[in-house]
């Protein structure tokens, strides 16, 4: 039977994202995410509970985390689990587990842009409002250029 491995994490960053230029050409972008919940305990205290995650972006959302990420961003992020087994200098085993980033959504970004400062990228979006994530994002333009129709309004 197969499995299913997907994670969606809306939060903010904790630091600016780190790029690496590996040299196969390829780029990476690494940054933590914190997610939090906030619920009321038995004795009716409101308790938040804040979950740090590693998440890793390749290629062009390396390119897109770099331009546009920074510190305390608020991002919707899809992806899945990967978890990396390494031995350290004593020959300790030790793992790593990393969110890989798919698609990411920008949440709260710029006030002016026609979607209220959400701009999505990944690998499985539709053409309508979105991007691919080897594309560079296209500045919103509009132009008065042809304003001569005849609208009723």
């Amino acid at each position: 039977m197969a499995g299913v491995n997907k994670v969606i994490l809306i939060g903010n960053l904790g630091a600016d994202p780190e790029i690496r230029n590996l040299p196969s050409g390829a780029s990476v972008a690494n940054f933590n995410m914190a997610t939090s919940e906030t619920y009321t305990n038995k004795n009716g205290e409101k308790v938040t509970q804040t979950e740090w995650h590693r998440v890793e972006c390749w290629e062009g959302l390396a390119k897109i985390a770099e331009q546009y990420l920074r510190k305390g961003s608020s991002v919707y992020i899809e992806g899945k689990i990967r978890t990396e087994e390494w031995q350290d200098k004593d020959g300790n085993t030790r793992y790593t587990t990393r969110i890989r980033a798919q698609n990411m959504t920008m949440l709260g970004g710029r006030p002016d842009s026609a979607n209220g400062g959400q701009e999505e990228y990944g690998n499985n979006r539709s053409e309508s409002g979105s991007r691919a994530s080897g594309s560079q994002p296209e500045p919103n333009s509009f132009s008065d250029e042809g304003a001569d129709d005849d609208l009723p309004f």
